[in-house]
């Protein structure tokens, strides 16, 4: 494991434990440390994926080790600049979190530098690759949103104010959440599923060859496409909505994972 990638990863671990460690006592100091350390793990880790661009002379975006990497790269920075604009309380806590687990997956994955398959030599890949993953990003902030929306119904429903209410947003507040990140995050995975089939129109002859990858990125739109739909036309709001994210975050991970280890394909390169 280089050492560039240890020094970032032991950074977002930091970056979740103190996340961890505000959540529990609510000191203020220990919220902007553990932001800065974030920021700090964002950093290291763009230094990283430079100094790989250079040493495998593409996108580091091919790979199972370097596509959950940039997933989680593109989760921090998302989550930061998120943050910028829609400042959720204590949602900081579950974000480090989920991006510290997808570090432990990427340092766990092969870090070999693999030859690039022919099909893959495109001006296509850095387009496709890091939009679908950026989407997979915003989405996994939807799920983030999700898990905290439940964990707070289920404490305001049994009337047992415990650890989570007084620390997580308003149900209102949550629901928001759930929106603003289905509304930055379908866009691109619509964006993504595009220019994968003019990618595969290049490489392949065909817009479409229902590949394992692509069928399970359409199932995934259109989970998300019906949550969109129903949230408009029928009120699907506040626990549905906040399900369907947790569901539709289920098959985006598995088409970024599943489909790459049990079903094969044309995209079984990533493994």
């Amino acid at each position: 494991m280089p050492p560039i990638f240890e020094i970032t990863f032991v950074t977002y671990i930091a970056a979740a434990a103190t996340y961890v460690i505000y959540f529990v006592n609510q000191n203020k100091k220990v919220r902007s440390a553990a932001r800065m350390t974030l920021v700090v793990g964002g950093i290291l880790h763009t230094i990283e994926l430079i100094i790989r661009y250079f040493v495998v002379g593409h996108t580091p975006i091919t790979s199972m080790h370097e596509s959950v990497s940039f997933f989680a790269w593109s989760m921090t920075w998302g989550f930061l600049v998120f943050r910028w604009r829609y400042r959720v309380k204590n949602f900081g806590t579950f974000v480090s979190l989920g991006i510290a687990l997808l570090m432990l997956v990427a340092s766990m994955s092969s870090h070999q530098i693999i030859p690039l398959p022919p099909a893959l030599r495109s001006k296509w890949l850095p387009v496709h690759a890091s939009i679908a993953l950026l989407a997979n990003a915003f989405l996994a902030l939807g799920f983030c949103g999700g898990i905290m929306y439940l964990l707070q119904e289920r404490e305001i429903k049994a009337r047992r104010f415990g650890l989570f209410y007084s620390r997580l947003p308003s149900l209102e507040a949550l629901d928001n959440l759930n929106h603003h990140c289905l509304a930055i995050g379908f866009p691109l995975l619509t964006l993504g599923i595009i220019t994968g089939s003019i990618w595969a129109k290049q490489a392949w002859g065909a817009f479409w060859q229902w590949d394992p990858k692509e069928t399970w990125s359409l199932v995934t739109w259109f989970i998300y496409a019906a949550l969109l739909h129903f949230r408009f036309t029928m009120g699907w709001r506040r626990r549905r909505a906040a399900i369907m994210s947790i569901i539709g975050f289920g098959a985006c991970l598995f088409t970024l994972w599943g489909v790459t280890y049990l079903l094969g394909g044309l995209h079984s390169y990533a493994g």
